[in-house]
């Protein structure tokens, strides 16, 4: 039977169904009643127990992992085999746990695999005799040494495919990374593969946000996912806070019970175990990443820890080479329209006017005075060509956008408007998400300058603020001011509401006004921050339709 054993536990690489078996075959080779092994953890108490001859009834009536008291921790102070004839009569007895079957006669060996003693066999309740023999004995460290070699294999090859798995997560995010997915897509496939990595429940990425001391979770693979996508909260009261200002990864066996995690979060996720790593390049923490089984499930152990920081590192290099990318893809676009306003503005528009010149001198030496008034007819409908080019112009490349960011473009602009009206006013803007935003730059701008143009000229506030934050999947434009206020349903009718009303929808998204009467007004527009390709041209048409009909934007 022992052969057979050999062969048996030899024949099969998964640790969990290796487990099982060495503790089914103890109870079958020794004719116990009850069987368990206990998997010893780093700190030397018990963190898995696998057991025969307990339902799953029974197992949950019972309660909690044993500790590796009493008894059981006997084999784990000494780790050598034990036979006891009564368990209630020995002197290390502490008693067994409410629910918890009645076992006499036990024997206990050690299993060592890798050089360490990894956890012990634990039998009671001999069938055929009061107790078990010395050949019992004898039979289960013979198993237990060949349980040492198969828990070895299965462990080696466990290891094997977890660096399989690390190494098809970096091509897949390699791939991801030249086949041009942007950084939203990104970070929810490093998600993704950490959840696998760890065999976890779940996995979030946490980075810093617009608003300054915040966190938000920017991606969230698994169990909760769809709770905790987007959320913020502050990063002084949180793990994530602590573990990007130190630089050094924590491990947390309950979050629910970690004073430094913010609860509010952690009940949201459901968070039990946890690891938290954070992400940094160039010596700077950009976020953390953790990844998390359920409240009372697994604990995870060293090398699941090891393997986690090892991803870590290299999805923080990913994640800022996508960064770069996007940066290099954006000053293309910004050249391209840089490009094509300078040849509107250079052959365009001066051979036009050059025709202008020509036509006037033509009407002035004409002698008839209808040639002349068609004439002066045809060079005004040129000035109307001219202007409208110079509106394309204005819109491909805003003054502002020349050589600048979005974050910093809008941020000139409010120091621009702030110098000519007096009045003070804030930019916030998260610089992840005008990077995303970049080939919108110029309508964000646009909008941006008439909403703050109409507040210096009507609201009379002495403060505004222009914010740019991300929610979820969409982007929020917001300006507010302290002024006088109005009544939006009255003077809807204006150009200025109508116009930024355009723009939004322009943009795929929605712009809310709340205003009253000296209480001062807020613009918050809505919109989404990936744009489907297929409809980006039909939505440049629009906005281009509606800046010739709205000349410079007035």
């Amino acid at each position: 039977m022992l052969l057979e054993a050999g062969l048996t536990l030899a024949s099969e690489l998964s640790l969990p169904i290796v487990l099982q078996r060495i503790v089914d075959l103890a109870a079958q080779v020794t004719d116990a009643r009850f069987g368990a092994l206990g998997v010893i953890g780093d700190g030397g108490e018990l963190v898995e127990f696998i057991t025969t001859g307990v339902s799953a009834k029974q197992r949950r009536a019972i309660g909690p992992l044993p500790r590796g008291l009493g008894v059981l921790g006997l084999l784990i102070k000494q780790p050598r085999a034990i036979r006891i004839t009564d368990i209630a009569s020995h002197p290390d007895a502490v008693g067994f746990p409410a629910n918890h079957p009645p076992m006499k006669s036990f024997l206990g060996a050690p299993v060592q695999a890798m050089g360490r003693v990894f956890g012990n066999i634990y039998l009671a309740g001999k069938r055929s005799a009061p107790k078990f023999s010395q050949e019992d004995e004898e039979s289960v460290v013979i198993l237990a040494t060949q349980a040492g070699v198969a828990i070895a294999n299965a462990t080696l090859y466990a290891e094997t495919h977890r660096r399989e798995l690390w190494l098809n997560a970096l091509q897949d995010i390699t791939s991801a990374i030249l086949a041009g997915s942007d950084v939203e897509s990104l970070l929810a496939g490093i998600a993704e593969h950490a959840r696998d990595l760890a065999a976890a429940d779940s996995a979030s990425i946490l980075t810093t946000s617009s608003t300054p001391g915040q966190l938000v979770v920017a991606a969230a693979a698994g169990a909760q996912a769809a709770q905790v996508r987007g959320q913020s909260f502050p990063a002084s009261s949180s793990i994530s806070g602590g573990v990007m200002e130190s630089g050094r990864p924590l491990v947390t066996e309950d979050a629910t019970t970690d004073r430094g995690a913010y609860q509010p979060m952690i009940r949201l996720g459901r968070v039990g175990p946890a690891i938290f790593v954070a992400l940094r390049v160039r010596g700077r923490a950009t976020g953390t990443l953790m990844v998390a089984n359920l409240k009372g499930g697994r604990k995870f152990d060293r090398e699941t820890v090891r393997l986690v920081e090892t991803f870590a590192a290299q999805a923080s290099v990913a994640m800022e080479y996508a960064r770069a990318q996007a940066d290099v893809q954006r000053v293309g676009l910004m050249e391209e329209r840089e490009r094509i306003a300078r040849e509107l503005h250079d052959g365009i528009i001066q051979s036009l006017f050059a025709v202008g010149m020509n036509l006037q001198s033509t009407a002035l030496t004409s002698g008839s005075p209808e040639t002349a008034a068609r004439v002066e007819a045809s060079v005004g409908e040129l000035d109307k060509v001219i202007r409208d080019l110079r509106n394309y112009i204005f819109g491909l490349r805003p003054g502002i956008l020349a050589d600048r960011q979005l974050d910093q473009a809008l941020r000139t602009l409010g120091e621009e408007v702030q110098a000519n009206s007096g009045s003070m006013i804030v930019v916030e803007v998260d610089s992840d998400l005008a990077a995303r935003l970049s080939g919108r730059s110029h309508e964000i701008v646009q909008l941006t300058r008439e909403a703050l143009s109409n507040v210096a000229r009507h609201a009379g506030a002495k403060n505004s603020a222009v914010r740019l934050v991300r929610a979820g999947p969409s982007a929020v434009l917001t300006i507010e001011d302290d002024g006088s206020g109005f009544d939006p349903r009255r003077e809807f009718g204006g150009n200025g509401l109508r116009n930024m009303r355009e723009r939004a929808s322009a943009l795929g998204g929605t712009m809310r006004i709340t205003s009253k009467n000296g209480r001062g007004t807020s613009l918050r527009i809505t919109f989404p921050v990936s744009v489907d390709r297929a409809a980006r041209p039909a939505r440049k048409r629009s906005t281009d339709r509606a800046t010739t009909r709205r000349g410079m934007g007035r």
